[in-house]
């Protein structure tokens, strides 16, 4: 979900996703396993977030870069990637200089199609080393889960939820959290605590409900 309010605004409105029982901090960025998230800006001042998943290999929800007003997506040299941004620092800058939206996508069809919401960023540079990429995991009912991005109401720190789980899998493959998200976190990674007490990547934020929670769109495997 793109924002472009004013840092640390207050939402005239609740936010979707977060709710009086939301629960959520400040995360390092210079650390595991955050250091694969990255603040995904477009020229237009739109920003969503995303995360590494290969050295010049980015994911993030392909809703980010669509422009509803002229029913295209956006030229991906008008995207560009800030590396463990926090408060106008960040550990590097990448342009991007292609995308590829998932085939199964229809950002005029978002609720039908929000399971394939996703878009693989190519980034003009190395972003991260190998040895700080998270793997991929399964999302599994009841597991710890966590969740950070960008969020319309923190945006210029990396800022999410280290305590929440995964509430279940719907029919169409999008993966019910009670984590707190919301506009900004969209493209953040959902993580989820694996069998063997590891981190894995398990799904793309994509969707908040009303109340604490939302969706997030499966990897393909």
């Amino acid at each position: 979900w793109i924002c472009g309010a004013a840092a640390f605004a207050a939402p005239g409105v609740a936010l979707p996703g977060l709710g009086p029982d939301s629960h959520r901090s400040v995360v390092d960025v210079n650390k595991a396993p955050w250091k694969i998230l990255g603040r995904v800006q477009t020229s237009l001042g739109s920003r969503c977030t995303g995360f590494a998943v290969a050295p010049t290999v980015m994911v993030t929800a392909a809703h980010c870069l669509w422009l509803p007003a002229t029913r295209h997506y956006i030229q991906p040299e008008d995207v560009h990637v800030l590396m463990g941004y926090m408060l106008g620092h960040y550990r590097l800058h990448a342009q991007v200089t292609q995308f590829v939206i998932a085939p199964g996508y229809d950002p005029e069809n978002e609720g039908g199609t929000a399971s394939e919401d996703r878009a693989t960023l190519v980034l003009d540079r190395k972003v991260i080393g190998a040895g700080d990429l998270v793997p991929y995991g399964v999302a599994r009912t009841g597991a710890a889960a966590m969740l950070v991005g960008y969020p319309q109401d923190r945006q210029e720190v990396a800022y999410g939820d280290i305590d929440c789980q995964i509430n279940g899998l719907a029919a169409n493959g999008l993966i019910h959290h009670d984590c707190s998200a919301t506009h900004g976190d969209s493209g953040g990674p959902l993580l989820a605590r694996q069998p063997d007490g590891q981190w894995g990547i398990v799904g793309i934020d994509v969707l908040a409900t009303f109340g604490r929670g939302g969706f997030a769109a499966p990897l393909p495997h």
